[in-house]
């Protein structure tokens, strides 16, 4: 069964206009198939996307295209443009270590999802994404590494680096040799955690426009930007302690919560967004969380639980919960009572 946390956290609205004009390049009229494109980054105010979001507009994209690999497509055409001020700021340092400090520095405007760890190990950088923010899916992961090598290609004119080895948290499709071919490197699947191996010598490697004093101007307006994020997750942990009071009152709903926390359902959203997040995701969290709660007590039935959770009917709660976990209530009840009977015979 699926213990993954629901998906939060943002990209870049420069970057999510990649796929825009990619689906120009194909003939398609994004606006018609996703709607209409987030506003050009500048450089006052970070614009932020949230991730879930960005998730559905891949898969819509993908499904329209009949291609299963638009994330590594997408990966490919990347330029520092596409991440607005951060691939200027990349662009500007002197070597690749400098790039990947400050990569580290400011990560939030580049990618907001699971954080970057980075750790050495036999001659070998290892940077390193887990799931603690959820999983964005292949389509995602895809776009984000591969544009994240073809950056490094870009920004040290080396057009064939290619990393030692690449690992993805996602099912292994039946042919990998696309991924290889592009990525330039062995590619394996279901990893515990995204990652990407590089020499350590690679460090060293000089970037084609190093600027100091750019990189100056640059370092200080993205320290502005990044001081006007909420802190990670601020907004959000408020509407957690929240949703299972109201849920207890019978209603938890958007217009219920900005209301408690006197908002408008614009402004509402708004914080929301800031954080990378959506009312939806977070409610669905909750919900699963208190689930996942309830169905640990045996004296509950599963229509008394979906009723706890302000569901009309035991149906819909079963929808739900196979949506949020991959299985039913039911089967997830059981696999909790094999486990306690297992451990109670240890």
């Amino acid at each position: 069964m699926s213990q993954d946390l629901p998906l939060r956290g943002a990209v870049p609205n420069s970057y999510v206009l990649l796929l825009y004009d990619y689906l120009a390049e194909q003939g398609l009229d994004a606006t018609v198939l996703l709607g209409a494109p987030p506003p050009a980054s500048h450089a006052e105010s970070p614009t932020r996307f949230p991730v879930t979001r960005w998730k559905a507009l891949l898969e819509t994209a993908a499904a329209r295209l009949g291609d299963p690999l638009l994330g590594l497509h997408l990966g490919e055409r990347v330029t520092p443009a596409h991440f607005g001020l951060m691939g200027y700021v990349l662009l500007a340092c002197e070597n690749l270590a400098a790039a990947l400090q400050r990569l580290r520095e400011f990560e939030r405007l580049f990618y907001d999802v699971s954080p970057l760890r980075v750790h050495a190990e036999d001659e070998q950088l290892i940077l390193q994404w887990g799931t603690e923010a959820g999983r964005p899916g292949a389509l995602a992961d895809e776009a984000a590494v591969t544009a994240l090598v073809t950056l490094a290609r870009d920004i040290t004119a080396a057009p064939t680096m290619a990393p030692i080895s690449i690992d993805f948290v996602n099912p292994a499709p039946a042919d990998r040799s696309p991924h290889e071919a592009i990525l330039g490197c062995p590619v394996a699947f279901d990893s515990t955690s995204t990652r990407v191996r590089i020499p350590v010598q690679w460090l060293a490697m000089p970037l084609r426009h190093p600027d100091p004093q750019l990189l100056a101007l640059l370092r200080a307006q993205a320290a502005e930007q990044l001081r006007r994020l909420p802190p990670r997750g601020e907004f959000g942990a408020a509407i957690r302690t929240l949703i299972p009071e109201l849920l207890q009152q019978g209603r938890a709903d958007a217009p219920t919560v900005a209301g408690r926390l006197h908002l408008s359902l614009r402004s509402l959203h708004r914080h929301l967004a800031a954080e990378g997040q959506s009312f939806r995701a977070l409610r669905d969290e909750c919900l699963y969380q208190l689930a996942c709660d309830h169905l640990a007590d045996q004296r509950l039935q599963l229509g008394e639980i979906a009723q706890l959770l302000s569901y009309s009917e035991q149906s819909a709660f079963t929808r739900a919960f196979r949506r949020w976990s991959g299985q039913s209530p039911r089967r997830f009840r059981q696999a909790l009572q094999t486990r306690g009977h297992a451990q109670c015979s240890n």
